[in-house]
């Protein structure tokens, strides 16, 4: 059994590495209390992109809504979804037999009113002839031309039966107004489909799935930063680890008022070459609005930083956000362990570091960001006892 003496030995090792141990950090303490009270980051030189965020939804430049003007049942389907089809093709056939029914009819009347025509002009001429020779008044003659005048009337009216008959039997096959891919299909061999009182979708066409565009909002407190031809970039759900790229293309003047926010609708242009963005993609847009290279910047942070003793002072805070807003802010330099106000003249942002315009501050020096060692020991729970 280990005797007592043996077990002190451990102990009392122990012992004195806390004890080196506290002395080392209160030395540390002592000698540098500005980095336990503050914490700084540095003034330093790189790249600032400004960006104005947004979301949108991917879709094809044209899209075309191809419908029927006629009512009928739905014989014939030459195309489905994804087909590709050219100009002209044939999409769907209704059943004819109506149209063709009502062709043959007016064709009919055609011929009926041609007769009628041919016996009109015969009577007018026969009339004519007999006036001549004393046999009838001029009033047979006027009303034998008014006949044949009638028959010209009931001709052309029984024509335009006959061409509207034929439209309507051309109607009856739907072709693509346009080349392209089909998207969507609305209906089914054996479907009705019914033109009285609205149109109906029955197929919609995207012109060209290479060429896309991103309809997105953007809020009127950035809009007066947008130019046409602003490059764009932007990232999709399904390829979150890859970067697309486009150009603004329109801003539409037509505002949109939703619950007193203003927006105005900004169309971006999106080449696909590879057709991997797919119409309806929700895509998370960036549009680039300015860049500046190699520049003097300092941390967001740092402008937002105020010593404990001026948080209470209202007049203090509203000419600081007075000068934010004339391009100008202060940040706190740490000067022997303790920070001093410089004014700077603020430039562009990306929401993490911020452009220095003029030559108060230089690469290198440290800005306080936080102040922490009035929390620690406002909060701290730690206290010697005397034994």
């Amino acid at each position: 059994m280990p005797s007592t003496r043996s077990l002190r030995i451990p102990f009392v090792i122990l012992a004195l590495l806390v004890a080196a141990g506290g002395a080392y950090y209160w030395k540390n303490q002592s000698a540098n209390p500005s980095q336990e009270k503050y914490k700084t980051q540095l003034v330093d030189r790189g790249d600032i992109v400004q960006t104005i965020s947004a979301n949108g939804t991917l879709s094809p430049v044209v899209l075309v809504n191809v419908g029927t003007q006629v009512s009928g049942t739905v014989k014939k389907l030459n195309a489905d979804f994804n087909s590709r089809v050219k100009e002209g093709q044939i999409l769907a056939e209704l059943d004819p037999a109506l149209f063709e029914a009502q062709l043959r009819q007016d064709q009919a009347n055609v011929a009926n009113a041609e007769a009628s025509l041919t016996l009109a002009r015969a009577k007018e001429v026969r009339a004519r002839s007999l006036q001549q020779k004393g046999f009838i008044s001029q009033d047979g003659v006027d009303q034998a031309r008014q006949q044949l005048e009638s028959g010209l009337a009931q001709l052309k009216l029984t024509q335009a039966q006959l061409a509207r008959a034929r439209t309507n039997l051309n109607y009856s096959v739907i072709r693509s107004p346009i080349s392209g891919v089909v998207v969507a299909r609305n209906i089914d061999v054996g479907q009705t489909v019914a033109a009285s009182f609205q149109t109906p979708t029955l197929f919609q066409i995207a012109g060209d799935l290479k060429q896309m565009q991103i309809e997105t909002s953007v809020a009127e407190a950035d809009i007066g930063n947008l130019k046409i031809g602003l490059p764009v970039r932007f990232t999709v759900d399904a390829f979150s680890d890859r970067q697309f790229a486009g150009k603004v293309k329109q801003v539409r003047l037509n505002p949109t008022v939703q619950q007193n926010v203003v927006t105005y609708n900004v169309v971006v242009a999106v080449d696909n070459p590879d057709e991997v963005l797919l119409p309806g993609m929700t895509a998370h847009v960036q549009i680039i609005v300015s860049r500046h290279e190699n520049v003097l910047r300092v941390p967001n942070a740092a402008l937002r930083f105020k010593p404990l003793k001026e948080e209470g002072n209202e007049a203090a805070g509203k000419n600081n956000k007075k000068e934010k807003g004339r391009g100008g802010a202060t940040v706190y330099r740490l000067d022997l362990g303790e920070p001093k106000p410089v004014r700077i003249k603020a430039g562009i942002s990306d929401g993490t570091y911020t452009e220095v315009l003029g030559d108060e501050l230089k690469p290198g020096e440290s800005l306080v960001v936080r102040e922490i060692g009035a929390k620690k020991e406002k909060g701290s729970g730690f206290s010697l006892r005397m034994m």
